[in-house]
């Protein structure tokens, strides 16, 4: 099962009940995602705030009032679905950038969901343009930035001491236009039955060597989803292969 083989490379210190556990909970967790998506409709701006909870908005409003837009970092993590939802709510609908799903019916399903409440979809085959034009017009992106990435856009850093193939969209976009980096997610709060809406700023080095900055503001993305997946484990998509891709080096190994 790729859940348990993930687990066993990133926490190669936990038991085998302590990982079955975790595979429970990121179960559990996508059955709270399934019914957030399914309950959308019936989100408003009143009851919203039932469901969620800030915590650092200011970070994002910092980086709206610099004016050059503001890329959220995010990850398949807690309720990816319902924190842009949730944020638009709360009167700041964004552009969120999607891959396609492979089934039509629910690739329309779903689109039609995320657009609810004023937030617009980012194809990846409109990617550059369109996250170009929302951030000069000082708009937010939101790029799940945590699976495993193909061709030209992957570059290998580490991700729970493993080589992992990581977007550089993240970085190379904030080089270009100059936004604000803010990682954001919303995770469960099992005590109190809601979600938290975090946002946390994440610095990006700029010198003339643009293409070491590349390698290492992507390693700083993947290392600020690595920190909360350690903190919440059973939150996150360990269902997918992330290491599937190998640099060239580990191709027989």
């Amino acid at each position: 099962m790729i859940a348990l083989a993930n687990l066993r490379v990133a926490l190669p210190d936990a038991t085998e009940v302590e990982r079955e556990r975790i595979l429970e909970g990121v179960y559990d967790n996508l059955g709270r995602n399934v019914l957030m998506l399914a309950r959308l409709p019936r989100l408003t701006p009143r009851n919203i705030s039932d469901w969620v909870s800030y915590d650092g908005l200011e970070h994002y409003q910092r980086g709206i009032e610099q004016g050059r837009g503001v890329l959220f970092l995010t990850a398949h993590l807690g309720g990816w679905e319902l924190s842009s939802a949730a944020h638009a709510l709360f009167g700041h609908p964004m552009w969120v950038m999607v891959r396609t799903l492979d089934n039509s019916l629910l690739d329309t399903l779903v689109s039609q969901r995320r657009r609810l409440f004023g937030n617009r979809v980012i194809r990846k085959q409109d990617a550059a343009k369109l996250t170009l034009k929302a951030l000069r017009n000082n708009e937010a992106v939101g790029i799940l930035a945590d699976q495993n990435t193909i061709g030209a856009d992957g570059v290998f850093v580490d991700f729970f001491g493993k080589p992992a193939a990581a977007t550089k969209s993240v970085a190379q976009f904030a080089r270009q236009t100059g936004a604000a980096v803010v990682f954001g997610f919303a995770l469960w709060q099992p005590e109190t039955g809601r979600f938290v809406l975090r946002f946390r700023p994440l610095e990006m080095v700029e010198s003339e060597d643009r293409d070491a900055d590349l390698v290492e503001n992507t390693q700083r993305c993947q290392a600020a989803i690595e920190r909360v997946v350690k903190e919440h484990p059973e939150q996150w998509l360990w269902i997918h292969d992330r290491w599937k891709r190998r640099p060239p080096v580990d191709a027989r190994s």
